[in-house]
């Protein structure tokens, strides 16, 4: 430090300026090759679920695109935490990402002492696609349009059980935000996961279900279950005529997203190296079908886009802990 103290300020200037230009080049040149080995996409759900299906599908594009394998690890545990952890204490070279998914934005909102933030410490790469969920009855309940359903519960408090797939999942979300927004009393009836609670709502011995599209869609067709709203801020091609429950609660938006995260301080030039070559190939016809068969449309856009969807999510889940007192199981 001595040595360069006694430079000439202008001297000094230009090596710092040449300092920082070999770096952004040093930069650039790992972006161009990277991946030089086997990347990592750890999904903190396990396999065989939605979030599993969408990482397979984008492991699949970039190791097409990029020229080297992208494995997917299965991680699950604690809501997604035990896998979202492990890809935050993971070194910061994008060699270990994460298939983000809404319940990152939820536990962010119910679990105050986490061991990590999510927002510090993972970085967006890119948002792949937004799913959303529609509000089902069993075909004999007295109720066909949400209206309806919102006096309905008015007049009959506290007879109403609406399932889910579990404290903290998004049905449970969705749905106390929905009692927040109309002021109604529905009787939360969480399930270990979301197969055994649409069962039971087959079987009527559960009204509602702020359901996955993917998951009630074959359902709603077979007429064995009736949707009143889709959950989205827009309506579904797979349900045109179904309008979104902001129709009529003006406001009201719940829906599920994916994407990808890189741990913090991951170069920049891979961030955007992914970003663009995922990008890219959101844009392939087959790609786009894929996504519309798991109940999706293509999001895409830039990490600023992404992490904005991310924020906003985690503010609106934090008002809906506070007002429903949620409290981990």
């Amino acid at each position: 430090m001595g040595a360069f103290m006694k430079l000439p300020r202008r001297k000094f200037l230009h090596l710092a300026v040449g300092a920082a230009a070999l770096s952004a080049a040093s930069g650039a040149a790992k972006a161009q090759a990277y991946p030089t080995r086997p990347v990592r996409i750890v999904v903190p759900f396990a396999a065989g679920g939605a979030t599993d299906i969408t990482a397979r599908l984008m492991g699949q594009l970039l190791s097409e695109r990029l020229g080297q394998q992208f494995i997917i690890e299965n991680r699950a545990g604690a809501g997604g935490n035990i896998g979202t952890e492990a890809v935050v204490k993971a070194p910061p070279d994008a060699y270990t990402l994460l298939q983000i998914a809404t319940p990152n934005a939820l536990n962010a909102a119910l679990y105050p002492n986490l061991s990590f933030n999510f927002v510090r410490d993972i970085a967006p790469v890119i948002g792949i696609m937004r799913t959303s969920y529609v509000v089902v009855v069993h075909p004999s309940f007295p109720v066909t349009t949400i209206p309806e359903f919102i006096a309905y519960a008015k007049a009959n408090r506290g007879t109403i059980n609406m399932a889910s797939a579990g404290n903290g999942t998004p049905q449970h979300f969705f749905g106390e935000l929905f009692k927040m927004m109309a002021g109604v009393d529905l009787i939360h009836v969480p399930y270990r996961g979301g197969a055994p609670a649409t069962t039971d709502l087959l079987g009527g011995q559960v009204q509602v279900i702020f359901s996955p599209l993917q998951e009630s869609i074959e359902h709603i067709k077979a007429g064995k279950l009736r949707a009143l709203a889709v959950t989205t801020a827009v309506r579904q091609d797979v349900l045109p005529n179904i309008p979104t429950v902001g129709d009529f609660l003006p406001g009201y938006e719940g829906s599920g997203w994916q994407g990808i995260g890189v741990p913090k301080n991951a170069p920049g030039e891979i961030i955007e190296k992914l970003n663009k070559e995922i990008n890219a190939g959101l844009t392939d016809p087959k790609i786009i079908a894929r996504i519309a068969e798991l109940g999706g449309t293509v999001l895409g856009g830039s990490p600023a886009a992404f992490a904005k969807i991310i924020s906003d999510d985690i503010d609106r889940w934090t008002k809906v802990v506070k007002f429903a007192n949620i409290k981990p199981d």
